[in-house]
């Protein structure tokens, strides 16, 4: 499975703290930062499909999958330390920072902490579930519907 930037695990941890991963039997529904946007990612056995942009066009899996296998349990996932990225708006920052993923995820945790959250614990999990993602038996494909414009 091609890994993805780990600013992708920030990102899914604010979907989980934003109450946007609506998970059902056998498909989820996320929406974006903005909630613009909903994605659809579903799943059968250990392969996952989904329409974000990530997972769609650049084959790793995006932020929605990622929130889905930290709530299945397939990922390191700890709901004293998710609360902490709530509320952080990935669209904007991803779109002024021109896609430069390592400096919007610097730019949220720089806020976060001006805010007074303890981001070292947002950062110890992040690692722990990137590292956990590089052993997992899963793999990810295109959904069968076009991302959402």
């Amino acid at each position: 499975m091609k890994m993805p930037p780990k600013q992708k695990v920030y990102e899914a941890f604010s979907a989980i703290a934003d109450g946007r991963v609506h998970l059902q039997e056998k498909q989820a529904e996320v929406q974006s930062s903005d909630r613009a946007k909903t994605y659809t990612v579903e799943w059968d056995d250990t392969v996952y499909r989904s329409n974000d942009n990530a997972t769609y066009w650049a084959g790793y899996p995006g932020y929605p999958v990622l929130a889905v296998w930290m709530l299945q349990g397939k990922l390191p996932y700890d709901p004293e330390v998710i609360p902490v990225m709530a509320d952080i708006p990935w669209k904007q920052l991803n779109e002024e920072y021109r896609r430069d993923y390592d400096a919007a995820a610097a730019e949220a945790m720089r806020r976060k902490q001006e805010q007074g959250a303890d981001t070292a614990a947002v950062e110890k999990l992040a690692e722990q579930v990137y590292e956990a993602l590089s052993g997992l038996n899963l793999s990810v494909k295109r959904g069968s519907r076009r991302p959402p414009k």
